[in-house]
């Protein structure tokens, strides 16, 4: 049994139906809203699919700039601006309000990478646009428009956009970044590593190109994030994660 989709053509004037659900959730949903639809269908046509990149490049940034680890420190009663290195990331947040604090934030700032590039997944097959959306999402983390541009890390955003583009890969990551962190209880030595990692990753699991490029653009842009934490871990005055003693603001 086939389902179809019901919407208003401006330009005709009329409503028509747009293809069927009912397969598998990504394909029978990008089946209604994308050109590549049965035969006999309409598409949206060149100007929809405007519109449609336009709204997830932006949803995807504005979700980005959301600044999970300011508002769940203020639930705590800590401003983590002003706490250790300043940084709204899941490290600081650690330091200035504890572990559940912590977790709720990496928690967020994953959930902000991952649902912009599902609905993105959803409602296109252009992978170059979903790789965009994704890396839209990660720049809203760092420059968030909430916050004077001025944001975190981009760390847990773009594990979520990894996750969200190949849910198993960026499974893998998300676990080594863990395990290095857990060894060396260093935050940004995981951070660091995981950068250098995702590209071999994604290129060897055979993903689409434009995915792998994200992973080489992303990657270079929380890289740049975190040098001055390379630095310190190169000079050995890097913070361990759970410090909790003032420190310079090499670390977030």
């Amino acid at each position: 049994m086939k389902l179809y989709l019901r919407v208003a053509d401006w330009s005709a004037g009329r409503s028509v139906d747009y293809c069927v659900l009912g397969g598998p959730l990504f394909s029978s949903v990008r089946e209604c809203l994308n050109p590549s639809i049965p035969a006999g269908r309409p598409s949206l046509g060149y100007t929809g699919r405007a519109m449609l990149y336009v709204l997830l490049l932006l949803g995807g940034y504005v979700l980005g700039s959301v600044p999970t680890g300011l508002l769940v420190g203020r639930i705590y009663g800590v401003d983590v601006r002003r706490v250790g290195s300043g940084n709204i990331g899941m490290a600081n947040v650690l330091r200035a309000a504890g572990k559940l604090a912590a977790a709720l934030t990496l928690l967020g700032d994953m959930l902000k990478g991952f649902l912009p590039v599902v609905a993105a997944r959803l409602l296109s097959e252009n992978e170059w646009m979903i790789a965009a959306v994704a890396l839209a999402t990660v720049a809203g983390h760092c420059w968030p428009i909430f916050l004077q541009f001025k944001g975190g890390k981009g760390v847990a955003t773009g594990a979520g956009t990894s996750i969200g583009l190949a849910p198993v890969v960026g499974l893998v990551l998300f676990a080594f970044w863990w395990a290095v962190v857990l060894v060396s209880r260093y935050t940004s030595l995981g951070a660091i590593l995981v950068m250098v990692v995702s590209p071999i990753a994604f290129l060897l699991s055979e993903q689409p190109v434009p995915y792998v490029l994200y992973t080489l653009v992303g990657g270079a842009l929380v890289l740049w994030r975190h040098r001055e934490n390379a630095r310190a871990l190169l000079n050995g005055t890097e913070r361990k994660i759970g410090k909790t003693t003032e420190d310079d603001a090499h670390v977030g």
